[in-house]
């Protein structure tokens, strides 16, 4: 049996952001229209290093398969496998990139939805991978003018605005949360911290705000005063988000919010659920990563990959 290697750096050649935003949605109808079937993560560990597990099956694209990482104090190591109808393995690709891009293009899709049509402008907290790519689709999916980015170390924040600067967009890095919030109509909050970084008495009428940095229970990116202001709350999937969003965890408790209230991407591409009602409402798209987001940007990349002759071919 044979199967197709694809590196980090040919993965990065064979797609782009708005393809992922296209593939991405489509997965998610896929899913409400039961063609698509996703097993939430799951994690095992041992001293030093911990395995985190996805997988999923997408019956329109006509693969399985799944992604593996592995996180340790130094590093963390990504990979998704494909399998064809017939079962067999057919592509092996290094993910860490593909996952930023997914992950990006889940909150493209949320933004294209929940965001003011108008809006030009956003606030990024956290200034990693995972902030550029959530730029980055917010870029593809409304004419983004001004951008203010706030993170912990002011050498990181600063790289990422002159790395992000390009003509028609204004990237600014700045001393503190407050000055990052004001005035921004679209918040991104992609960072590593296990404190609250946006705080509910900042936040403006018609925000649109795509939290995705905590994957957790014990750590939350929005402190627990933002939920009386939120008007729609949209998870990429809400049993995924009851294993691990720990923004959720102190509003839960404290009645600012319920499940009940709570509506999920699928639903709100397919009946409107959780749509937002007027221009002035604040709402909130809470992603802790999916796998049927990994197949779908995963595929585009094989299916490329042989078409264009990359990556190399596994005899196993």
């Amino acid at each position: 049996m044979s199967l197709l290697f694809i590196r980090e750096e040919e993965a990065q050649s064979l797609i782009d952001m708005p393809q992922a935003i296209a593939a991405v949605e489509n997965v998610f109808l896929a899913l409400a229209d039961n063609e698509a079937q996703n097993i939430p993560r799951h994690r095992v560990r041992t001293p030093g290093v911990m395995l985190h597990s996805l997988s999923a099956s997408v019956a329109p694209l006509g693969y399985v398969g799944w992604k593996n990482y592995t996180t340790t104090r130094s590093a963390a190591r990504f990979h998704i496998g494909l399998y064809d109808q017939e079962g067999r393995w057919v592509a092996l690709l290094e993910a860490d990139w593909l996952g930023q891009l997914r992950t990006g293009a889940a909150s493209g899709v949320a933004t294209n939805k929940l965001t003011n049509p108008n809006a030009r402008s956003v606030a990024v907290f956290g200034s990693g991978k995972q902030a550029r790519t959530q730029l980055h689709a917010v870029c593809a999916v409304r004419p983004i003018e001004e951008v203010t980015v706030y993170s912990q170390s002011r050498k990181n924040r600063e790289a990422f605005a002159q790395t992000e600067s390009c003509p028609g967009l204004k990237v600014t890095a700045v001393e503190t949360a407050q000055e990052c919030l004001t005035g921004k109509e679209i918040v991104i909050a992609a960072t590593t911290s296990k404190e609250p970084v946006v705080i509910g008495e900042l936040l403006e009428p018609g925000m649109h705000i795509n939290a995705i940095g905590s994957n957790a229970l014990n750590r939350a990116e929005l402190s627990p005063d933002c939920f009386p202001r939120i008007n729609q709350i949209v998870c990429d999937d809400l049993e995924s988000c009851r294993n691990e969003a720990g923004d959720f965890v102190q509003p839960l408790e404290e009645g600012s919010i319920s499940w009940d209230a709570i509506s999920s991407l699928s639903e709100l591409l397919t009946s409107g659920k959780g749509t937002r009602n007027t221009e002035s409402d604040i709402t909130l798209f809470k992603s802790v990563g999916m796998a049927i987001e990994d197949i779908a940007v995963a595929a585009i990349v094989y299916e490329a990959a042989l078409k264009q002759g990359v990556g190399t071919l596994l005899n196993i």
